[in-house]
């Protein structure tokens, strides 16, 4: 099978495992806004999303990623890599719950600190489980995961929220018995035991791990902080209900983040296995290509039907504030999608084991983002969050993509990637003003950026099904 086409089988695959849950999970908004008490609740849960992803590499020292980036790799035991990962996993857990009273210092989440605390602890054991199983190639019993996961969100949710009306300690309850379901299920029928002992800790490859680890602790951090600190300057400079608004906006975008997602859990696998090879920069620059041709186009869909979108699953029965949300989604889609290209260009970072340079760009980001949002949230509203947001992405994908070439060259289409931009944006000003003939100019819009990307995504499907 060639390089193309394992591929793409493999996106495949994620794909049935992840669709399914990035969808549910996209209907659960309409859930929550219907349910929680108003956007102010709503905007809870997602400053304890926020918490918890913030806190989740810190606890887990990010050693998840590790074990993809070493288990994978053929010149290391996976036995030695597994202990090892458990090992920090133990140590990273218990000094969190010594050091967990310091979250009752946050006001606005000292009712939810217990279990949040689980929260964490349980979404690090079923991403360190989870892992484990794609670097040893499970790949259908990832994706047969993923449907168990969904299934059981949406169903402690519907039990949680819609039946026992528990609200925001319902949602924290729903996803601490799914994750907690998943990992438990994973490390049983892959028979991660046998790979785990403290007889196979590998002293030495522990360091090797740990400083790889330890500069994506910082960058996780930093892009969180990019992606939620908009949301704490909503709520603070204006109100909790307008920060609501903007969270359930940021829902539709998510889309994108979805397709980019299962794509890069194959792509990391892929960009891993072919490091060593004669055709790296080639294989690089013809995926690059069809990547940013795919979700262009992604963009440009979610974009042109953004109102209907919108009023299907964001509820206004609970707040009617919720109606004004369609306005804020398509320039949030075009920052979604930079954040996309600066996650495929951070793959290039995992596989040459530079993670340490993937640090500054993303302190460069986070820097700049908190700055534009205190500037430009008190004089533009939410509006400024969101062009701090796009402009913080855009100047990330600059450093990266002159950064990451220099560790393995590829060819970057640099004409199509601005032409589609142009075309997004005039597509976003046409939905927020919708003039006259509105939906012609988008279904044109449309039609323009099919041309434009034809051509790497036929030249991408003619190599997945060559022979070899």
């Amino acid at each position: 099978m060639n390089k193309y086409k394992t591929l793409a089988v493999n996106t495949a695959v994620f794909a049935i495992g992840n669709i399914g849950s990035k969808i549910v999970a996209f209907l659960l908004t309409r859930l929550y806004t219907a349910n929680l008490d108003d956007a102010g609740a709503f905007n809870t849960k997602e400053i304890l999303e926020m918490c918890a992803n913030l806190l989740i590499p810190v606890v887990s020292f990010s050693i998840t990623d590790a074990i993809i980036r070493y288990g994978l790799d053929k010149n290391y035991e996976k036995q030695a890599v597994f202990s090892n990962a458990v090992m920090v996993l133990l140590a990273g857990s218990g000094g969190f719950i010594l050091l967990s009273p310091l979250l009752l210092l946050y006001r606005d989440i000292r009712p939810f600190v217990p279990l949040l605390v689980g929260y964490i602890i349980i979404s690090c054991f079923r991403q360190l489980s989870t892992q484990f199983a794609r670097a040893r190639n499970f790949v259908k019993l990832y994706a047969a995961d993923g449907i168990l996961c969904t299934f059981s969100l949406f169903l402690f949710n519907v039990i949680f929220i819609k039946w026992m009306n528990l609200g925001v300690t319902g949602f924290l309850l729903s996803v601490m018995l799914s994750d907690l379901c998943s990992g438990i299920t994973v490390w049983l029928f892959a028979g991660h035991s046998k790979y785990f002992s403290r007889d196979y800790v590998d002293k030495e490859l522990l360091e090797v791990m740990v400083r790889f680890s330890l500069p994506l602790i910082p960058t996780a951090i930093l892009w969180i902080i990019t992606g939620f600190s908009d949301r704490i300057f909503i709520r603070h400079i204006m109100t909790p209900r307008d920060a609501g608004v903007y969270g359930a906006a940021t829902k539709i975008p998510n889309l994108i983040s979805m397709v980019s997602t299962i794509f890069y859990q194959a792509w990391n696998m892929s960009a891993i296995a072919e490091n060593n090879s004669k055709g790296r920069s080639k294989f690089y620059s013809q995926v690059y290509d069809a990547y940013m041709a795919m979700l262009c186009l992604a963009a440009g869909f979610i974009i042109a039907f953004d109102i209907p979108l919108t009023k299907f699953l964001i509820r206004a029965n609970k707040d009617p504030a919720y109606k004004t949300a369609y306005q804020y989604t398509p320039v949030l889609v075009i920052a979604v999608l930079m954040m996309c290209f600066n996650q495929f260009l951070s793959s290039i970072y995992t596989v040459s084991k530079q993670t340490q340079r993937s640090l500054w760009s993303s302190l460069v980001a986070a820097v700049l983002n908190l700055f534009l949002n205190a500037v430009l949230i008190v004089k533009y509203g939410v509006h400024g969050a969101i062009a701090a947001t796009f402009i913080s992405y855009f100047v990330c994908y600059l450093i990266r993509i002159v950064d990451t070439r220099k560790l393995i060259p590829f060819r970057v289409n640099h004409l199509r990637f601005f032409s589609n931009l142009t075309i997004l944006f005039t597509m976003c000003r046409v939905v927020q003003t919708k003039p006259a003939f509105y939906g012609a100019f988008l279904a044109s819009a449309l039609l323009l950026m099919m041309l434009i990307n034809f051509s790497p995504l036929v030249q991408t499907a003619k190599r997945i099904l060559r022979r070899g």
